[in-house]
C-alpha cells in the first residue's frame, strides 16, 4: 500500500518538478535579471528600474503595442479560417477522411519554418507566382510591391503559420458535441444558422478559447516570420528581444521578456474567466432551446 502511494506521489511530483526546473525557475531568473544594472559590456546584480524605464519610454513599447494588435488580428483571421475547416472535418465527413485531412495539415510542420517562410517570400515576391499570374491575366500592369515586406505579408505569414495549430483544438471540441442535439434540431426543422448559434457554437467554446490561446501566444512572440517576409528592419516583440540580446543588454531584454510574460498571463486569466461565463451562458441557451 505504501509503495503504491509513493508511486502516485512520484507521478504527481514529476511534472511539477519538470515545470519548476524548466519554466518557473528560468522565468524567476529572467525577472530578477531585469532589475540588474548594466555597466559597459557587463551586468551586475542590483535593484534598478532603468531597464523598465527604457522600455516604457522608447520605441520598444510601440513595438509591443503593434505586436499585440497583430496577434489579435491573426487570431481572428485564424479562427475565421480554422473553424469552418474543423466544423467540416468533425461533422460533415467520415472519420477516415477527417483523419487524413488532419494528417495533411500536420505535414507542413515537418519542414523547417525558415524554409517555409522563404518559400512564402518567393511566392509573394515581384517575380513570384502571384505577381506573375496577376500580370498574365491582365489584372495588373506591373508587380505589386506591397505583397512582400509589408504589414500584409507579415499578417499573412503569421496566419499561415499558426492557423493549422488552431484547427486541432477546434476539431476536438466539435467532435465532442453530442449528435443528439444536432439531430433534434434537424428533426424539428430549426434553421441551420439558428442551430449553429444556439447549439454548436456554445458547445464548441472550449475549443475556440484553446485555439485563440495557441494563435495569440504564438503570434505575439514570433520572430522568424517578421524578419523573412517583413524585412530585416521589421520589428515585432520576438525579434526586438533577440536584437537586444545581440548587443548584450541583458537587463533590458529580461525586462521586455518579463512584461511580455506578464501580459500573456493576464490575457490567459481573462480568457479563462470569460470562458467560464460563456460556457454558463451556453448552457442557459441550451435549456431555453
Amino acid at each position: 500500500m505504501s509503495h503504491g502511494r509513493s508511486a502516485r506521489w512520484l507521478l504527481f511530483a514529476a511534472p511539477i518538478v519538470f515545470v519548476s526546473v524548466f519554466l518557473l525557475i528560468p522565468l524567476a531568473l529572467t525577472f530578477a535579471i531585469s532589475f540588474w544594472e548594466r555597466t559597459g559590456f557587463t551586468i551586475k546584480p542590483g535593484l534598478s528600474l532603468d531597464a523598465y524605464k527604457v522600455f516604457f519610454s522608447g520605441v520598444r513599447l510601440i513595438v509591443m503595442q503593434k505586436s499585440l494588435g497583430f496577434a489579435a488580428v491573426v487570431t481572428v483571421l485564424g479562427l475565421l479560417t480554422a473553424y469552418p475547416i474543423a466544423y467540416f472535418l468533425a461533422l460533415r465527413v467520415s472519420p477516415r477522411i477527417s483523419q487524413t485531412c488532419l494528417f495533411l495539415f500536420a505535414v507542413p510542420f515537418v519542414i523547417n519554418p525558415i524554409i517555409r517562410n522563404f518559400s512564402l517570400a518567393y511566392i509573394l515576391g515581384r517575380t513570384g507566382p502571384v505577381n506573375s499570374f496577376l500580370t498574365e491575366i491582365g489584372l495588373i500592369e506591373r508587380p505589386l510591391d506591397w505583397l512582400l515586406f509589408s504589414d500584409f505579408s507579415v499578417i499573412l505569414g503569421l496566419t499561415l503559420s499558426y492557423m493549422p495549430f488552431m484547427i486541432y483544438p477546434l476539431w476536438l471540441s466539435l467532435t465532442g458535441i453530442n449528435r443528439r442535439y444536432l439531430e433534434a434540431s434537424w428533426i424539428l426543422g430549426i434553421p441551420p444558422a439558428k442551430t449553429f448559434l444556439r447549439v454548436t457554437l456554445p458547445l464548441s467554446l472550449p475549443g475556440v478559447f484553446a485555439a485563440s490561446i495557441f494563435g495569440f501566444v504564438g503570434t505575439f512572440g514570433e520572430s522568424t516570420v517578421p524578419i523573412i517576409v517583413g524585412g530585416l528592419g521589421y520589428q515585432m516583440m520576438g525579434n526586438t528581444i533577440t536584437s537586444t540580446l545581440d548587443v548584450l543588454n541583458y537587463p533590458l531584454a529580461a525586462a521586455m521578456s518579463s512584461v511580455v510574460a506578464a501580459t500573456m498571463l493576464l490575457f490567459l486569466v481573462l480568457w479563462y474567466r470569460m470562458f467560464d461565463i460563456q460556457l454558463f451562458l451556453g448552457k442557459i441557451t441550451l435549456r431555453k432551446f
